[in-house]
């Protein structure tokens, strides 16, 4: 089987058959959305133990942050993961010179950022909240691991929040999916440095992402992507800060998000 990070395309169908030991699935429709939670109870198997939820939709490129159903959707799912209160950290994880690769960092800049000189807010009750792209680690000569460490001593959040390009083994879903988890950044792939999670950084970090690339049935070293890449990127990382926002300001509409969003 092609690498994924996706767990329902590992659990799902064996989930099901009865045969994933400490696996548990459900999936509902709500409207045009498909909401798939799992929850893997126990060590050792191909994903942490954790809660992972996916929200299949129509291709991201199609949706935007305008699309109030899907944004109301994905927020109340990724507000489940998060401590009720508290400041959050936001990380693009991800090299925006790489479409493909560019989705954390293209998040970031639509987050509503409330921490910090210039962005107090005067409204009462509104969360605190940092964000910020550390581009690629290698670059710096410090692993992403020691940099997520040093932004969150720096700013003491009670959670943290990665937003990465994810892996898909089925290529009707690159694109079209959206998947949360409370287990943190585990890459599918076992030399991927991209590995941030609460044993190493000790605090919560959820995990946030949509399938953009999937292996070449030919060789591993290729990788197939969505058509409409540069459209997913763009619409998706708009899609997913609002979410986001949503999620972490739910005294604010979803109107009321993007227009603050874009002020800044």
């Amino acid at each position: 089987m092609r690498s994924t990070d996706m767990a329902d395309e590992l659990f799902g169908a064996r989930q099901e058959a009865g045969s994933a030991a400490g696996v548990r699935l459900a999936t509902m429709r709500q409207g045009g959305v498909v909401v798939t939670r799992v929850e893997i109870a126990r060590d050792g198997l191909a994903r942490p133990r954790g809660r992972y939820v996916t929200l299949e939709t129509p291709s991201v490129s199609l949706l935007d942050e305008r699309d109030n159903t899907v944004i109301e959707l994905a927020a109340a799912e990724l507000a489940d993961l998060l401590p009720p209160e508290g400041p959050v950290l936001v990380l693009g994880i991800g090299n925006r010179q790489v479409t493909a690769d560019a989705l954390g960092p293209r998040t970031v800049q639509h987050v509503l950022v409330t921490m910090g000189a210039g962005h107090g807010l005067p409204i009462r009750g509104i969360r605190p909240v940092a964000a910020m792209a550390p581009g690629v680690s290698q670059a710096a000569g410090i692993s992403l691991q020691a940099l997520a460490g040093a932004l969150v001593r720096a700013v003491r959040p009670t959670a943290l929040i990665c937003v990465d390009s994810l892996c898909s083994s089925e290529p009707e879903r690159l694109g079209r999916t959206i998947q949360f988890s409370d287990t943190g950044l585990a890459p599918a792939s076992p030399d991927n440095p991209r590995h941030l999670d609460a044993a190493a950084l000790g605090l919560p970090v959820i995990a946030a992402g949509i399938p953009t690339l999937m292996e070449a049935e030919e060789s591993k070293d290729l990788v197939v992507i969505p058509r409409a890449l540069d459209s997913v990127i763009a619409h998706g990382a708009a899609l997913l800060g609002a979410a986001i926002n949503r999620a972490l300001q739910p005294r604010l509409t979803v109107n009321q998000l993007c227009w603050l969003s874009s002020q800044a």
